[in-house]
Formats: C-alpha cells, structure tokens, sequence
C-alpha cells in the first residue's frame, strides 16, 4: 500500500538534520591521529557493532516469519530487504574472501592493531553465559557512554514497537553510517597511521557501499510503510531518533576525551 506522507517524511529528516550534521562533523575523527587513539576509539565503537546486530534481528522477528510452521508474513519487499541485510551482515565475505559477520571482521580489524578486545569478549561471554545486557556490561566495566548506549539499543527493541525500532534502525544507524564513516575514511588516509588498517578500512568502506548504494532508501520504504499516515507515529519516529542519535553523540565525546586523557598522559 502506498500512503501520502512526504510531507511527515520532511519533518523528520529537518528535525533530524542538526543532530546528524553534529556527528558527520564532530571532532572525534580529527583526534583519531595515531594507532593509541584509533584503538581506543575501537575499543569503545565495537560495542555498537555488536547491538546493531540484535536491532537487526529484532527487525527480522517483526518482519518476516522466523517461527514454524512458515507462512507468509508482512510485505515481501520489506522482507527480502531485512533478509537481505541479515545475510550482509552475518554472513559477509571479508577482504581475503572468508565469510564472517561484520562484528567479527571488526574484532579482526582490533587485533590486527593490536586493540584490546577483552572488554567486548568477556562481555559476550557473559552474555552466553544468561547474563543480560546491563549486567554483562557492568561485569566487564564498560565504559559509562558505551553502557548507555547499549541499554538504550535494546530498551528500544524490548518495546516490541516495530516503527521504534525501525526508526533508531533507519535514522540512528543505516542513514547515518555511510557519511559518517567516511569521514572516518579520510581522516585515517590523512594522518598515514603507521600499522596494517587494511581490514579496518575495509569494514568503513563495505559498510559506506552497502548503506549508502543499497540500504538507505529501501529503509526509508520501511519506515513509510510501518507509519502510514498515523501521525502519533512519525511524531514518536522523531522522538526515538533524536534520543538514538544524542546518544552517538554523547558516545562519540565520551571517545574523544578519552583519547584526550590518553595523550596527556603520553606527554606528562
């Protein structure tokens, strides 16, 4: 069904705009000036690699039929798109051809520069272990901006309201990344960080293709869809992304002035 809503899809994108315009520019990027400061700031940024699969998933549970016995269920292009995005982000192929998920070429990405992975690995060990997400977090000691973000990641998925969670999905995450990581790109290539990035820019560089070429105006079509022209919708579409993107914010401050605090150190 197509509805006439051009006019909410407007409103959101202008009451967004300052607050995506904020992280497209933030300073972080021009302080991720040597291999310290990239790994800190992997350190911490790993954490939303990881949820962003759960927000996913939450997705596909909504959308399509993950319980038995199958039967048809909810749009067949809204379906093949989360399908879609699953399969890309699960079950990816990384630069040397070798399928893996995304998080995982992220955790190859840390270790080939030598960052410390032991937070964000206990923590899913924690997890397995029947954990919950604010728990495990505690129990590894992650940090304040990063805890508040994953809370807020799946706080948003335990409303089971779908547009909510499409909303953060589309406008905290898929709208966002492409522009958002190429900055990341250009300012690497512009400090010639001395160790092998490749599989680290590799990971910028597929998720700037596949969001930007790909994902970006069929999440838009998901969103129409699950709104309609219910404005209580949009209007709380609005609300959820603005909280999603201030806390990318707060958690894009909280890596800079670690980095910061890093430095000092370096030259007290």
């Amino acid at each position: 069904m197509v509805y006439n809503n051009e006019i909410y899809i407007q409103k959101l994108t202008q009451e967004l705009a300052p607050l995506q315009q904020q992280i497209v520019a933030h300073s972080l990027y021009n302080k991720v000036n040597s291999v310290a400061a990239l790994n800190t700031f992997m350190e911490y940024h790993v954490f939303a690699v990881f949820d962003f699969m759960s927000l996913l998933k939450a997705l596909q549970i909504h959308l399509t039929q993950t319980s038995l016995p199958w039967t048809p269920k909810g749009n067949p292009i809204t379906r093949r798109f989360i399908n879609e995005i699953v399969f890309g982000e699960e079950s990816d192929i990384d630069k040397d051809g070798t399928p893996m998920s995304h998080y995982e070429m992220y955790v190859e990405a840390m270790e080939a520069s030598v960052a410390n992975t032991a937070k964000i690995t206990a923590c899913i060990t924690q997890i397995t272990n029947g954990k919950s997400i604010a728990e495990s977090l505690i129990a590894v000691n992650a940090p304040k901006a990063v805890q508040e973000f994953v809370n807020f990641t799946f706080a948003v998925i335990e409303t089971q309201e779908v547009h909510k969670i499409a909303a953060v999905f589309t406008f905290g995450r898929e709208d966002l990344i492409p522009d958002m990581f190429l900055e990341m790109v250009k300012g690497i290539d512009q400090k010639g960080i001395d160790v092998n990035l490749d599989k680290f820019i590799y990971y910028l560089e597929r998720h700037i293709e596949l969001d930007g070429d790909e994902h970006g105006p069929l999440a838009l079509q998901m969103i129409q869809e699950l709104c309609g022209s219910d404005a209580q919708k949009w209007a709380e579409c609005v609300a959820i992304s603005k909280e999603a993107l201030q806390h990318r914010i707060a958690l894009w401050t909280a890596i800079e002035q670690e980095i910061e605090v890093h430095s000092q150190r370096q030259f007290a």
